[in-house]
């Protein structure tokens, strides 16, 4: 039989954010209410307890759930006891998501990620455990900042998200329950629309993340940038990776990032060579990708000293 596919909606944050508070006004919505089960899960105990009574939802379960039960199939366990067809999942912010993604039964599938941050404590957070707050941004599909005031910079708190992820909608909530979404634009650091496009060695971030992005908005583009040379014995002559180290959030989180390139360049070229690179940049199948991707065609190739940074980041 076909795999019944279970939507699951996933609200993360650390404590006092304002989760529990946002699901159970989620539960008390007649709209919210469905013809099937609802299983919520709890994954964190606040100050703020659910009041079931006031729930809308008339079919539900609520389940508290441990770390350790994040483990050894107890959440199969818990679909063949409540048979739910949608989970609401109220997640611990200690926890990284990849704990849950592993636990998650089959047919279980992601519906939706809000995230939840006080205002007061998120810099502080950012700043002592970037990690935690990165996992918490870059699968959401909205942040929201609750008790927001007037005098905070919102262009401090959207860099740090989008400093993580573009995709999220950003919300500030402030005390007495005005909300305003996040206007603010964010131009790329170079012109895209330039015979040759320049990379400045601090931008090549957001350079590989907008085209891996939009590949499509840089087809048949010039573009010129320093990378670090990767070559492996089973590319054919003339392939190389041109690329650099990233870092999205943390050095745990450091990796290369690089482009294919085809190249004519009689230059000994070898793994950790840095390299300036002027190319176009085609769409095509590589087996680098294993799937369709950006392709340098280059058309100079040279030595080059190291960027300034080396590392590229975000910030």
């Amino acid at each position: 039989m076909e795999e019944r596919e279970i939507p699951v909606y996933l609200f993360l944050g650390f404590l006092e954010s304002g989760k529990t508070k946002f699901i159970q006004e989620t539960m008390e919505d007649a709209r919210f209410d469905s013809d099937g089960k609802t299983l919520l899960l709890v994954c964190e105990e606040g100050e703020e307890e659910y009041d079931p009574s006031r729930f809308a939802v008339r079919d539900f379960a609520v389940e508290y759930v441990d770390e350790a039960q994040l483990e050894f199939g107890y959440l199969s366990r818990l679909q063949d006891k409540y048979d739910c067809d949608r989970v609401v999942v109220e997640y611990n912010g200690m926890l990284e998501l990849q704990k849950f993604f592993e636990a998650m039964p089959e047919g279980w599938m992601i519906a939706q990620v809000m995230t939840f941050f006080d205002a007061n404590t998120f810099l502080a957070y950012n700043k002592n455990m970037r990690q935690l707050v990165y996992d918490k941004i870059q699968y959401a599909d909205m942040v929201v900042f609750n008790r927001f005031k007037g005098e905070m910079s919102k262009e401090e708190y959207h860099k740090i998200i989008r400093g993580a992820s573009r995709r999220p909608d950003i919300v500030y909530e402030y005390i007495g329950g005005k909300a305003e979404y996040d206007d603010i634009e964010d131009p790329l650091p170079y012109d895209i629309d330039a015979k040759i496009i320049e990379i400045a060695d601090r931008d090549y971030a957001f350079f590989y993340r907008d085209l891996m992005e939009d590949m499509e908005k840089y087809r048949g583009k010039m573009v010129r940038f320093k990378g670090l040379v990767a070559t492996d014995r089973r590319l054919k002559a003339g392939t190389i990776v041109v690329g650099r180290h990233i870092m999205t959030c943390c050095e745990a989180d450091i990796a290369y990032s690089g482009i294919v390139c085809l190249h004519a360049s009689t230059l000994p070229l070898k793994t950790r060579d840095w390299v300036l690179v002027t190319a176009r940049i085609d769409l095509e199948y590589h087996k680098v990708y294993e799937q369709r991707g950006p392709v340098l065609k280059a058309s100079a190739i040279e030595y080059c000293e190291t960027p300034d940074p080396e590392l590229a980041t975000f910030y």
